[in-house]
């Protein structure tokens, strides 16, 4: 069964090349892939592009964009099939576009979607654990990510270039799959780098107004990172310091990822983080740049997708565990399961971790509970919600979709407590 659908797959991406007349011989392909920051890293690369003047397509968890046509991922797929992704390619070089910045995933890459595309560049960012029950394994998962950059690797076009976090443990890997071949060229980044050698260089960033002049969304380290991988690919497409600095500048970062709700009277954050190490990551990114003094963290969460990554579930609430004030365990996406055995699981992380009960609130209803926390919140306080993001449905059993948009429900809980900005 399992090799009549990946036989399925393959020819899905076959036949989609052909019927949309190879359009990949005709545009610039980037792929970028790893755990967390792909949507982000899509977006800033695009950002920066067309500030030098190209004409650029993204396809992400979040956007669908070609040129000036810009419109929100609505199924729920980062990289759909039944030729969708080659549709996209070509309506991108009917519009005359330049570039295309594709977010990879480990199980678009299973089921054969980055086939039949002739790509220029592949961009690795990072990888954790994730979607390993789905895999088998996390050396699993760590191998469909790496055999996307062996594919890339034996791409028809004349030049390959690859990106590589060389910050991440798994890098070596990412490495070993591309450099047998001349025409292959490695480029390795860093966020540490990029803060240290081109933007220090430029910039005092020990002023933090210095560092807020590029918005709110590069104080956080992982998004140092996503903008080191697009620098590094801007810079060598020939792309200049002062039309990438320009970009960063006026990017807004990506709606769902370290979006902010408002700053006061108390600051409220929408995060996507649906990983243990996504999640610490935000955590401290919070603490560290937005929590006053005196000021308290209060967590809305559950775990990401029903049936799939359990082992995560307590992880996350041992994480919400160190910094919260306040925690309160809500619904995400349970599919097949209960959403009350879902915020089980992550209870047990919490209480593990010596949680007061107290303070620990489970509330099915997510508009509920993001009520709960916004009404707990004072000045100076911290409210973050976390693990749907910009997603624009709540998945339940039998294909179900309830309607859903975090910042808008966030904004409409504000106004009715009389809480906003």
């Amino acid at each position: 069964m399992k090799y009549i659908s990946s036989i399925y797959h393959l020819a899905f991406a076959f036949i989609g090349n052909i019927i949309y007349g190879f359009p990949s011989h005709k545009i610039y392909v980037v792929g970028v892939t790893g755990t967390k920051g792909k949507s982000t890293t899509v977006e800033i690369m695009s950002s920066i592009f067309e500030g030098a003047g190209k004409k650029t397509s993204v396809m992400s968890s979040v956007t669908r964009k070609i040129g000036d046509k810009v419109e929100r991922n609505m199924t729920g797929n980062t990289m759909p099939g039944r030729f969708a992704i080659q549709k996209f390619l070509r309506d991108a070089v009917k519009a005359g576009c330049e570039y295309a910045f594709i977010e990879v995933t480990s199980q678009g890459v299973i089921q054969h979607r980055h086939e039949f595309i002739d790509w220029d560049s592949a961009v690795f960012l990072n990888l954790a654990p994730e979607h390993i029950e789905s895999h088998g394994s996390f050396e699993k998962y760590r191998d469909a990510k790496v055999s996307f950059f062996k594919y890339v690797a034996r791409s028809p076009k004349k030049k390959r270039t690859f990106f590589v976090n060389e910050k991440d443990e798994s890098s070596p890997y990412f490495e070993d799959a591309v450099r047998h071949n001349f025409a292959n060229t490695i480029i390795r980044f860093s966020g540490e780098r990029f803060l240290r050698d081109e933007l220090a260089e430029r910039h005092d960033l020990r002023d933090e107004k210095n560092r807020r002049m590029f918005g709110d969304w590069l104080l956080a380290e992982f998004n140092l990172e996503n903008a080191a991988a697009a620098y590094a690919l801007a810079t060598e497409r020939g792309i200049s310091w002062e039309v990438i600095e320009k970009a960063l500048i006026n990017f807004k970062g990506v709606p769902g990822r370290l979006e902010l709700v408002q700053k006061k009277p108390f600051v409220v954050v929408i995060d996507y983080a649906h990983t243990p190490d996504s999640l610490n990551k935000l955590y401290v990114t919070l603490k560290r740049d937005y929590l006053e003094p005196g000021g308290r963290m209060i967590c809305v969460l559950g775990s990401a997708g029903g049936g799939r990554d359990k082992w995560k579930r307590p992880e996350m609430g041992k994480i919400a565990a160190e910094f919260a004030s306040f925690i309160i365990l809500t619904n995400e996406d349970p599919y097949e399961e209960e959403p009350e055995d879902i915020m089980n699981d992550v209870r047990i992380g919490v209480i593990e971790n010596h949680f007061s009960p107290a303070k620990l609130f489970e509330i099915v209803d997510r508009r509920e509970a993001i009520r709960k926390a916004l009404s707990l919140a004072e000045s100076n306080d911290v409210v973050v919600m976390t693990g749907k993001g910009s997603e624009t449905s709540i998945n339940g059993k039998g294909g179900s979709k309830i309607p859903w948009g975090e910042r808008s429900v966030c904004d409409e809980l504000l106004f009715e407590l009389g809480a906003g900005k």
